[in-house]
């Protein structure tokens, strides 16, 4: 490299893993200083303990600094690695996705309990974004028929590439919510992680690599909810289950949406943290 003098060049050479985990340290958390070497050098976090001696090639340590400068800038971690964890399987994620969060596992979980040992049903996950709600019921019962729906082309193109890395049988439709479907169809199940958050949150300052589209209607929060609720008797079969995700503030006003001459056993399912988070009814 012209810039570089050769002594400049060797001590870059003799950067070792310990080295640069402890420099990245200085400016990022030290957790996710290891996260990004290991994706830098394409190796588990045990590989950097048990080869912490080893030194650095320059061409790792200038991706590496690339990452961890980007980490600085506020980057999620994610979005920089292209890879999040989420029910125990790694998945691919773009800035045209959101990142799969443990709070939608709640949702998952529910899920799992209430179609246990039902035999063949049918479900469609609406706003599928990364595919990681459709992909995991799919693969945890396969006795789900898993169909998602996306709004935006290159959300889909993630999900469908997941899809296939995972080896799950998921049919994906393009198209606003349940416009997407091309053929009139009554589902047993129909689940949604929907933007919800107020447009005048403060949380949303806060994330600003996310689609915003994907995390607020730019409204109270709750318009597409209440579409949802609308919409799902048209598409939901009698005796069929309707849940969602939705912020840990909303479960009573989300609640006072069903009406009760359509829907039955409404219910507010609590995430790990004990906040309201999914909330879930019967189509009479």
């Amino acid at each position: 490299t012209p810039n570089r003098t050769v002594g400049q060049l060797r001590r870059i050479n003799m950067t070792t893993i310990q080295e640069a985990i402890a420099e990245a340290s200085k400016r990022i958390d030290r957790f996710e200083a290891k996260l990004l070497l290991a994706h830098c050098l394409g190796v588990g976090r045990t590989y950097l303990i048990t080869h912490d001696k080893d030194c650095l090639s320059p061409t790792v340590l200038q991706h590496y600094e690339e990452c961890v400068q980007a980490r600085e800038n506020k980057m999620p971690v994610p979005y920089i690695t292209g890879t999040q964890e989420f029910f125990g399987r790694s998945f691919s994620v773009t800035p045209d996705v959101l990142i799969p969060r443990p709070d939608t596992e709640t949702l998952i979980e529910f899920i799992l309990e209430k179609t246990s040992g039902k035999g063949p049903l049918s479900l469609l996950d609406l706003g599928t974004g990364s595919g990681c709600i459709a992909i995991t019921l799919a693969l945890e019962n396969p006795s789900l028929e898993v169909s998602a729906t996306d709004i935006n082309e290159k959300s889909l193109a993630v999900a469908k590439s997941n899809a296939a890395h995972l080896n799950t049988n998921v049919s994906f439709f393009l198209g606003d919510w349940f416009k997407a479907l091309t053929m009139p169809k009554k589902f047993d199940v129909i689940v949604s992680n929907p933007p919800y958050i107020d447009s005048q949150d403060k949380h949303l300052e806060n994330l600003p690599f996310e689609p915003i589209g994907a995390l607020t209607d730019g409204q109270d929060g709750l318009s597409h909810i209440r579409h949802l609720i609308t919409e799902a008797p048209k598409y939901l079969r009698h005796g069929g289950l309707l849940a969602f995700e939705h912020g840990w503030d909303q479960g009573a006003e989300v609640r006072s949406l069903f009406s009760n001459s359509l829907w039955t056993d409404i219910i507010t399912v609590k995430d790990l943290g004990g906040n309201d988070r999914v909330t879930a009814a019967i189509l009479l």
